[in-house]
């Protein structure tokens, strides 16, 4: 079977989601895509899981290359899927993120590689501060800051 045979699948990518308490609020690392696909729309920084690499490891790394920031994977909080359809119905593409919580080490959220901004956002602004937000941002967002607080009791 040639390359030009294989169907389709679905693109395997992880998400970071650091959260850290400051200034009296839980906030997490949010970053606004600079490229396509959703190019100008803000979510956690992330990307594609590399041959050889966890997701763990892919996390951390994309978080690096897209913020500066680095940080320790802690656990998988939860998976999300991506599928996005043409007017007609049709999978354009599929991709079933990771979504790691991650541990703060040091650096402040600067925009590199594809992302056009990279600031820390408090939870409880996510949806008021008038964002163009990818699918699930917030409700993971919620679930990190709740895990997050029972491991720092």
């Amino acid at each position: 079977m040639s390359m030009t045979d294989v169907p389709p699948r679905p693109v395997l990518g992880t998400i970071a989601v650091v959260c850290r308490h400051h200034g009296g609020q839980d906030q997490v690392i949010l970053v606004q895509r600079g490229k396509e696909p959703n190019a100008g729309w803000w979510g956690f920084p992330g990307g594609h899981v590399e041959m050889g690499e966890t997701a763990l490891q892919a996390a951390a790394r994309e978080l690096l290359e897209e913020t500066g920031v680095a940080a320790r994977p802690l656990e998988y909080l939860t998976n999300v899927d991506v599928i996005s359809r043409d007017v007609s119905g049709q999978v354009k593409r599929q991709y079933l993120l990771t979504v790691v919580l991650c541990e703060h080490i040091s650096g402040a959220p600067v925009p590199d590689d594809d992302a056009e901004q990279a600031e820390w956002i408090a939870i409880s602004e996510i949806e008021t501060r008038g964002l163009q937000l990818l699918d699930q941002v917030a409700e993971v967002a919620r679930l990190a800051q709740a895990r997050w607080r029972e491991l720092n009791r």
